[in-house]
């Protein structure tokens, strides 16, 4: 049965209280991420991906209006809604982001399947997925993880320096140029970067949209090494500006371009590695032909 415009106006007063419901339980939460944690540099990526997931949200929407299919599913809705408000009540209540902001996804899911059923969530997929990404993470697991990112970008960074003859020693993920110190940070090299950038192939990809599957995953899954190349030619040119023009200019392009750099880095070599990819399917075809 597809859904009409008279048809949907008329069943949209329960659905604007369920959306006025969410605004209360999440409004202070995003409030406290805004005043909090997304206002240091390792989780500035968060806004970002909000932002963008409710762009995707909304244009994907208005692609589907005319075709949603109005199959409600609340057998498979509710235990869903109920599972993701139990959730948000123990992240609410203990603090434990990841499950009170991780909550907000099968939230949505669940009155997708109440209101709409399940052709509709599947074709709404990608925005909902893509929300993993503003979820912040643990601090004992970015820790662990982003220690040894460090160690490896500086590590690379310092050898890369070193053959085109800069003076340059490491001492853990500390960098030593001339008479400079630079310390290697997680906004750097660290898991949130990698997260941040993981979002970017894969935003990149669904804006394509490519009809290759097994070009589609090799590239999500070379987006983990771009990253790091980006990261090690962040850390490069960070260290270069220092070196050349002083600490003062190397904490100003740190807090003023730094992403900026990070971003145009590893769009470049998505875009390049996207194109290799693309040569190569071309080439393969007529072989396989």
């Amino acid at each position: 049965m597809r859904l009409g415009l008279h048809a949907l106006s008329a069943g949209w007063a329960p659905f604007w209280i369920v959306i006025a419901g969410m605004a209360a339980m999440y409004g202070p939460s995003f409030h406290d991420l805004f005043n909090g944690i997304w206002a240091t540099d390792e989780n500035a990526h968060g806004p970002i991906v909000l932002a963008v997931a409710l762009w995707l949200l909304y244009t994907k929407w208005n692609e589907i209006a005319d075709s949603i299919e109005y199959a409600p599913a609340p057998a498979l809705g509710w235990p869903v809604l109920v599972f993701a408000l139990l959730l948000y009540a123990l992240g609410r209540s203990q603090d434990i982001l990841i499950f009170e902001i991780g909550s907000l996804i099968p939230l949505l899911a669940g009155l997708l399947l109440v209101f709409f059923g399940k052709s509709t969530l599947l074709r709404l997929w990608f925005p909902l997925f893509f929300m993993l990404f503003m979820i912040p993470l643990p601090g004992v697991l970015v820790d662990t993880i982003t220690q040894p990112m460090k160690m490896a970008v500086s590590w690379a960074a310092e050898h890369l320096l070193y053959a085109l003859g800069y003076p340059i020693a490491r001492t853990g993920v500390i960098l030593v140029i001339g008479q400079y110190q630079l310390l290697v940070a997680d906004a750097c090299a660290g898991l949130h970067s990698l997260f941040t950038l993981e979002a970017l192939g894969l935003l990149y990809l669904n804006l394509v949209k490519h009809d290759s599957l097994s070009r589609n995953i090799t590239l999500a899954i070379l987006i983990v090494p771009i990253s790091f190349c980006a990261n090690v030619i962040r850390v490069i040119v960070l260290t270069l500006i220092t070196y050349h023009f002083g600490d003062e200019a190397g904490q100003g392009f740190l807090h003023g371009f730094a992403g900026m750099v990070l971003f145009i880095s590893a769009l470049i070599l998505i875009i390049g590695v996207d194109s290799m990819l693309r040569f190569g399917v071309r080439v393969a075809e007529p072989r396989a032909s």
